[in-house]
């Protein structure tokens, strides 16, 4: 019997403010446009353009941003039958300064917010164990009760042969203490196929000495994680893990196998407007190309398409590119 859904993502969703005023200082905006964001919730959008069956398990508040996240997914085409409306929690809101190259604020309002209520009996009323792919976000183990109902949901999976996909999503800021995010993620890795991380996220999962972090001012949410990027792969590896995907930027994506395999995929270079959300692009591609049984190369290519479409955008999972738009991309630059 095929699975009802390709992909079923979980974890946080908001309203995302980007600025208007690209390349003002944060200081200098003047107004803002409203998009739909939060890394699960715009993968899930991404798969779904790409022309896969996604569904979604966030949570949103009873509340009027709630009915804006869910308004816009609905229009995607993407299944929001198993999103929990939480009473007395609000539908998270993020502010994104934009000032390229390098330049990307971003402030999280995730106080009392409804996705951290995720629970148990949450993941019980979603048919995660009949798709074929289930992802979810590192920052969904920052809290409970959403922790444990993920560490559930990803057993749950792995128990009925569905493929586990994370996606570290490092965000520094929404843990107590940066190593809890490595102690957090090495506890689920035992359920986990393929893992998803920058340099800094994969150092970040290995991390036990917190004079190894420091939190950059500029990005309010962003990192540098010191050490050794292949070691913490070998080290994610070793815990039994299929594949890691190593996200480079402009360097593209290195995916590690088991017996020392690794498969390099070159990126497609473009003028950079915004890289917010061109990591969940990415995953997206990826993911695509694994429920179509393609290799490793091309999944990763099809990924730093749908990458470098992204980053040419003021947002995230409005400006997801659909199937159509990505091979007419990668055409347009020798194929993948």
């Amino acid at each position: 019997m095929t699975p009802p859904y390709d992909t079923f993502h979980m974890g946080r969703s908001s309203i995302d403010l980007y600025s208007d005023d690209i390349g003002a200082p944060f200081v200098a905006i003047t107004r803002f446009a409203a998009f739909v964001g939060g890394s699960p919730t715009n993968i899930s959008v991404g798969a779904r353009r790409l022309g896969l069956r996604s569904a979604l398990l966030t949570a949103v508040g009873a509340d009027p941003v709630g009915d804006f996240v869910l308004h816009f997914l609905d229009k995607e085409g993407v299944e929001t039958r198993y999103i929990p409306r939480k009473p007395g929690r609000r539908t998270s809101a993020v502010l994104l300064g934009i000032e390229p190259p390098d330049r990307f604020p971003l402030v999280y309002y995730r106080d009392n917010c409804a996705d951290a209520e995720l629970t148990i009996d949450d993941v019980l009323a979603a048919p995660i164990a009949q798709s074929k792919v289930f992802q979810f976000a590192g920052t969904n183990l920052a809290k409970e009760p959403a922790r444990s109902a993920t560490l559930f949901a990803a057993e749950l999976a792995r128990r009925n042969g569905v493929c586990v996909v994370l996606d570290l999503d490092f965000r520094p800021d929404q843990w107590h203490d940066p190593r809890a995010f490595g102690v957090a993620v090495r506890a689920a890795l035992h359920t986990v196929d393929i893992v998803i991380g920058t340099d800094d996220e994969l150092k970040a999962t290995t991390l036990t000495d917190l004079s190894q972090v420091t939190v950059s001012h500029s990005q309010v949410s962003d990192a540098r994680v010191a050490g050794d990027a292949e070691a913490a792969v070998h080290a994610i590896l070793a815990r039994g893990v299929q594949a890691v995907v190593r996200k480079r930027g402009a360097q593209g994506a290195q995916v590690y196998l088991p017996a020392g395999v690794v498969v390099d995929a070159p990126a497609f270079p473009v003028e950079v407007v915004n890289v917010l959300g061109a990591g969940d692009a990415f995953a997206a591609g990826l993911i695509y190309g694994y429920v179509h049984g393609w290799d490793w190369y091309r999944s990763a290519r099809l990924a730093n398409a749908c990458g470098a479409i992204l980053v040419t955008k003021q947002g995230c999972a409005n400006f997801m590119p659909t199937l159509a738009e990505v091979m007419a991309f990668v055409e347009s630059r020798g194929g993948l």
